[in-house]
């Protein structure tokens, strides 16, 4: 009988950390290689953990909702093969050697890393984030609690200590309490009290994905000051060329077409020209990202949003693009996205006219710069300008928003960038082959 170590798997390169989601192996159950033994999340994605060997779970060493960091041991496996190595807590090249049939986990270190302050925003984990809110700590604050994780982050024990450092400190103040007006205290009183709601309403608990892109939202605007600006743009000969090839396309390549694909090839072609646009910001220092990886928020059955990433997007001609924005939307849709698909993003798109919308002023995914929205697509009588004068035509009309970080983009690179994202769309070929 021979012991294996079940390590929590990296599941990228910025992914420090995951959640415990949901255990679907308890101690004493048998396991099959390659089954789910649990359910684990990160601030991207939700991923199933399966079983490195064949055996019985000898020993599960987290709980649900646990925030665990990679590379920790989670669970030891009973194995039956005489093969196995002997495997305990203090041999320390029996998880890496084990986990690398499936995960190529890091090496862990036995010691956490001490507090860095070296400028970059600070990660915290949905358990910090929610600790942090039902103790009222803002940001700013959050930002000064020393953290003992790996690079610097805060840990629960962190946030716990800091909470309870803070509780005990005031101690000396509250003898300066009654000199306090009595108006202004009995103003205090009724914000200690639980929230009451009057009238018919319906309470409804945010769920995991929705608390982390609520948080995601309030870090962006935090981070980043917003400028968003606005183009129209006319997009006659990309619908018309669309309508007459969509069939065709279908019968050939097995792939619907729709716009996004066309906006995603004028958008990289304009990115290529403007290569601040698709860059990071860490301290004092830019990061130009020479990749370009379009993230394309899409909407999901519950209502949430997540944004997978086609990778080198200026790598692709149209088949590739559409084939790779049907594949992950499909897979965002039913749940399978993996790890690596919503990762290393460095601008993105979303198509607010899915639903109706003219415009919209997007919010930044961070760490990116910038973000483009594009409107529903209206017929409307426009002037037309022609060699033989000006006329009046009914015009396929869109409109374009893009929020950008204001720090590193100002008005006039992001508005000429936008300009010629619009010029890009609105030259494009009507005879075009695909």
């Amino acid at each position: 009988m021979a012991i294996v170590e079940l390590v929590m798997p990296k599941m990228g390169e910025s992914i420090m950390e995951a959640t415990i989601l949901r255990w679907h192996k308890k101690a004493g159950d048998k396991v099959s290689a390659d089954e789910t033994v649990l359910e684990i999340a990160t601030d991207k994605v939700d991923s199933e953990v399966p079983s490195i060997a064949d055996g019985e779970i000898a020993e599960v060493l987290f709980n649900e909702n646990d925030v665990v960091p990679v590379g920790t041991v989670i669970a030891r496996i009973k194995t039956a093969g005489e093969d196995a190595p002997a495997a305990s807590p203090a041999t320390a090249p029996a998880a890496p050697a084990v986990t690398e049939k499936k995960f190529s986990a890091p090496e862990r270190t036995e010691t956490p890393a001490p507090a860095a302050t070296s400028g970059e925003a600070r990660f915290y984990s949905p358990l910090v984030l929610t600790i942090a809110q039902q103790e009222g700590l803002g940001f700013a604050e959050l930002e000064k609690v020393p953290g003992t994780g790996n690079d610097g982050r805060v840990t629960k024990k962190d946030i716990l200590e800091y909470i309870a450092a803070k509780k005990a400190a005031p101690a000396p103040a509250a003898e300066e309490a009654p000199k306090a007006p009595p108006a202004a205290k009995a103003a205090e009183t009724p914000a200690a009290k639980p929230a009451s709601y009057s009238g018919n309403v319906e309470i409804i608990e945010m769920d995991r994905m929705r608390k982390l892109i609520a948080d995601h939202m309030v870090r962006s605007k935090q981070t980043s000051p917003h400028v968003t600006s606005f183009a129209e743009v006319d997009v006659t000969n990309m619908v018309r060329w669309r309508d007459s090839v969509k069939d065709g396309f279908q019968k050939r390549e097995g792939e619907k077409i729709t716009f996004m694909p066309l906006f995603i090839e004028a958008l990289v072609r304009c990115i290529k020209k403007f290569p601040l646009v698709n860059c990071s910001i860490d301290g004092d220092k830019i990061i130009v990202k020479k990749d370009i990886n379009i993230g394309m928020a899409t909407a999901l059955p519950t209502g949430n949003l997540i944004v997978p990433v086609i990778r080198n997007a200026d790598m692709l001609n149209l088949v590739g693009l559409t084939k790779s924005v049907n594949q992950l939307a499909n897979a965002a849709r039913n749940n399978k996205l993996k790890p690596e698909d919503t990762q290393n993003g460095t601008f993105t798109i979303t198509n607010v006219g899915t639903f109706g919308s003219l415009t919209g002023t997007p919010i930044i995914n961070q760490p990116q710069v910038a973000i483009l929205a594009v409107g529903a697509i209206k017929k409307r009588p426009v002037v037309v300008e022609t060699e033989q004068g000006d006329s009046i035509a009914i015009r396929h009309m869109m409109y374009l928003s893009m929020s950008y970080d204001h720090r590193i983009v100002d008005g006039a690179l992001g508005a000429t960038f936008l300009t010629a994202v619009a010029q890009e769309m609105e030259h494009f070929d009507p005879t075009r082959e695909y």
